[in-house]
């Protein structure tokens, strides 16, 4: 019999490389995201081999990003920053027409400590078209703070009951409204999805952060409820709390089915609602992914650390059957993510298994001892560690996939099963077939 102190959670620091994506990434979707944006990213020419080679994107599909290339004049401060800059910008809004710019800062323009917040104003007012910078640069954590980052300056500009920038929305939002302001970038399917199950419930969503023209910002009144889709914006929701005096809804992410009924249902608790058939939806699908989940009951699984989804994806695996040796994560928010790890801790009760040790900042080099001792069937890894650990006969999966799959909201699990099995079914299908070349056939009398 577990008592209640050995599930209480282990946290622990090391001081290791951060193997991951640069924050600039966030580009990749951000940009589709929000339709009327261009992101222009000032950094050097580094910056802009990652940019068309981490995204892919041929020239003449003429995405909604640029670079502004740093070069050794600029870095000595020999160039007119402000010139430059206005001069690529009104050449963006001539060509492009769009209705914000998005200054993307690197750790080249943190060095140099290039004033881009002290230029953006007097330029935005120069060519009338809105400028919003967001510092995503290499010096976080993870690549997926690039989005927390981005969103936290949009929240800057989200109007209030009392704003006069977007005349067009003449409604008044008010701090007792039966409805939330949701903050996070979902693909559109996700966004319906989330939306859908809210309905059901007769939630009402105020707006969505971003959303998907910059004009469609959501009012943001003091006392309306807030509440985060991913567990890397915590730099959003502070943001929102102290600037905008908005109250925010601390809750579990809509990850798996457990993750997705617990958000419905705190934000049920929180506006006074009485859910309705979350039980039995969060059943319905948990039946539906028995089929993946027979693969993986009982198999091993090593975050190594990445994304920072990865409590999330582990209390979800848990619930599945899986172990969990260790959660590396490159930073660990405790308060933004205090409900995620409760549930973590409640599921860990349910299912009688150990609390998994939680590792921020994760040294890679004691990482992989860990992993050459205990033999996990599968490591959750950033791409740098791949192949050296498939080199070694230890099943990987790349952790990024996880970020631009579509994995939010209860049928959206079974994609997250899918990419967790992916590597399994693989081996097994390669041992069937080595098996059938290789066993020599018996004889027949």
């Amino acid at each position: 019999m577990q008592t209640s102190t050995q599930n209480n959670p282990t946290f622990e620091c090391e001081t290791g490389n951060y193997h991951t994506f640069c924050p600039i990434s966030c580009v990749s979707w951000l940009y589709q995201k929000i339709e009327d944006s261009f992101f222009l990213v000032i950094g050097t020419k580094t910056c802009g081999y990652f940019l068309q080679n981490a995204m892919g994107v041929m020239i003449f599909a003429e995405p909604r990003y640029a670079m502004a290339e740093l070069e050794e004049g600029d870095i000595s401060a020999q160039l007119n920053d402000y010139e430059e800059l206005k001069r690529l910008c009104l050449q963006i809004k001539k060509d492009r027409q769009p209705g914000v710019i998005f200054w993307i800062g690197t750790c080249t323009t943190e060095i140099i400590k290039m004033d881009l917040e002290g230029i953006a104003p007097k330029l935005e007012a120069d060519i009338q078209l809105p400028i919003i910078v967001a510092r995503a640069n290499g010096l976080d954590y993870a690549f997926t703070q690039g989005e927390d980052t981005v969103l936290a300056a949009m929240a800057h500009r989200c109007p209030d009951t009392n704003s006069k920038h977007f005349p067009q929305d003449n409604k008044k939002s008010t701090a007792i409204d039966n409805g939330i302001i949701i903050f996070g970038s979902l693909p559109e399917p996700e966004v319906k999805q989330l939306s859908y199950e809210l309905s059901k419930q007769n939630i009402n969503i105020k707006g969505w952060l971003p959303s998907q023209r910059y004009s469609e910002l959501p009012i943001i009144a003091p006392g309306d409820y807030v509440i985060g889709v991913n567990p890397f914006l915590s730099r959003t929701a502070t943001t929102l709390m102290r600037r905008k005096k908005a109250r925010l809804i601390s809750a579990p992410f809509p990850i798996g089915p457990d993750g997705t009924k617990e958000w419905i249902a705190k934000i049920c608790n929180v506006l006074d609602i009485i859910p309705e058939g979350l039980d039995e939806r969060e059943a319905d699908i948990w039946q539906n992914l028995e089929e993946y989940i027979s693969l993986i009951r009982g198999k091993s699984v090593f975050f190594m650390g990445d994304n920072l989804l990865e409590i999330s994806l582990a209390r979800f695996l848990i619930r599945c059957g899986m172990i969990v040796y260790e959660i590396g994560i490159p930073y660990m928010d405790k308060r933004y993510q205090g409900a995620e790890i409760e549930l973590l801790r409640k599921t860990c009760d349910q299912r009688q298994v150990k609390m998994p040790k939680i590792v921020e900042k994760p040294d890679n080099y004691n990482q992989l001892d860990r992993i050459r001792d205990l033999q996990p069937d599968l490591v959750i890894t950033g791409m740098a560690h791949a192949n050296p650990l498939e080199a070694r006969g230890i099943n990987t999966k790349w952790s990024v996939e996880f970020t631009f799959a579509q994995i939010h909201g209860f049928t959206n699990s079974k994609d997250i099963l899918e990419l967790i099995t992916r590597p399994l079914r693989r081996n097994n299908g390669l041992k069937a077939i080595s098996d059938n070349i290789y066993t020599r056939p018996t004889s027949v009398n």
